[in-house]
């Protein structure tokens, strides 16, 4: 079958709309017709190849759908069901096999070389030439053939072109405080960066009861909306000193730090804020290769630095959470995002990247 997607041809290119072949699912796959698909961070930098998946490629793994056909084997879906999709992971591994997914030991083959588990790609150009999927989905387009693994099933009651962010920045943001952080009530948290990440970690920090929940932006408008959505305190590194601030305000040192903005400089910073027994959580992806200096008699002082996968979570249990936290008013992510029409996935990049838009969405069908 054909379908419509947004193609990544060549380094730092704008995104192309064109037909592509969609190959049926086979054993263990699932068509899904997309719905909305988010555009995240992640997305942007593989476009530019500091993430060097192969090209050209069908990006994009934020989607939300409706399942069309599924493959052998399948049984955690039916034709007609509304999913998220969320990343790949192989299940048998040992992280796999421990009910951590999210730290599959074959997570990047899965995930950045731009073909399913069997090594082979299930898109393809109208003259033959394979195109590399990403994350297992390839969801910038109006349909995509996903592992099972990738699926989750969600309510119907919920609009379904919302939930796509859910299966990456959403659920990478709030499970840093839900699932990796597990703060305890009253305690003092600082976010550094307040895009949909950040935000999404801001919204968590309410949820888990933190007494202190502190917002680090260069843009006041973004602080004002982290203060909307359950931060207590707001600090902008123009007009103060960052570290210093957090110790007065928290008397001496948070006790958990998350970093969103893949600046080394502020990693720095998100650890040097930290009290006795403060852990920071890293979430920013920089390039490959960068590099952070620490104090390392700071560290001494049991202190933790710790990296973060997809907010260390299991989707088929996570986001169904979240959604549930949705619907009883408490974690209100749709104030983050702004649709757009596939065709207007250049726009929607441009407007995410200088930070108009929080999180934007294309709606696809």
């Amino acid at each position: 079958m054909l379908t419509k997607a947004a193609v990544t041809n060549g380094k730092g290119d704008p995104f192309k709309i064109e037909s592509l072949k969609v190959d049926e699912p086979k054993a263990g796959e699932v068509l899904v017709r997309i719905v909305g698909v988010g555009i995240c961070h992640t997305d942007l930098i593989v476009r530019d190849q500091y993430y060097p998946v192969p090209l050209p490629a069908v990006l994009g793994h934020e989607g939300s759908g409706v399942v069309e056909k599924i493959g052998d084997g399948v049984t955690s879906v039916v034709p007609g069901d509304h999913v998220v999709l969320s990343f790949a992971s192989c299940g048998t591994c040992k992280s796999c096999m421990t009910g951590r997914p999210y730290a599959c030991q074959t997570f990047y083959e899965l995930n950045f070389t731009g073909t399913m588990q069997d090594g082979s790609c299930r898109i393809h150009k109208e003259d033959g030439t394979d195109v590399s999927n990403f994350f297992g989905q390839a969801s910038f387009s109006e349909y995509a053939v996903v592992s099972e693994r990738n699926v989750v099933n969600v309510p119907k009651d919920v609009p379904l072109e919302l939930l796509g962010p859910l299966g990456c920045g959403i659920q990478t943001g709030s499970g840093a405080v839900l699932n990796k952080l597990k703060p305890e009530i009253g305690s003092s948290i600082v976010i550094f960066g307040s895009g949909s990440v950040g935000l999404s970690a801001i919204m968590a920090a309410k949820v888990a009861s933190c007494g202190t929940i502190i917002a680090v932006d260069v843009q006041e408008s973004r602080l004002e909306f982290a203060k909307e959505l359950g931060a207590t305190h707001t600090i902008n590194p123009k007009n103060v000193n960052v570290v210093e601030e957090i110790q007065t305000i928290t008397g001496g040192g948070a006790d958990y730090t998350i970093e969103t903005t893949s600046r080394p400089e502020v990693l720095r910073q998100a650890v040097d804020s930290l009290a006795t027994l403060g852990t920071t959580v890293i979430i920013g992806a920089p390039a490959l290769g960068t590099e952070v200096s620490l104090d390392v008699n700071t560290i001494l002082f049991e202190k933790k630095v710790t990296g973060l996968l997809l907010g260390s979570s299991i989707p088929q249990i996570f986001i169904p959470q979240l959604i549930g936290l949705y619907k009883e008013g408490k974690f209100p992510f749709d104030k983050l995002v702004k649709y757009y029409t596939l065709d207007q996935i250049n726009q929607a990049a441009d407007d995410s990247e200088s930070g108009v838009t929080i999180k934007p969405i294309l709606k696809i069908s």
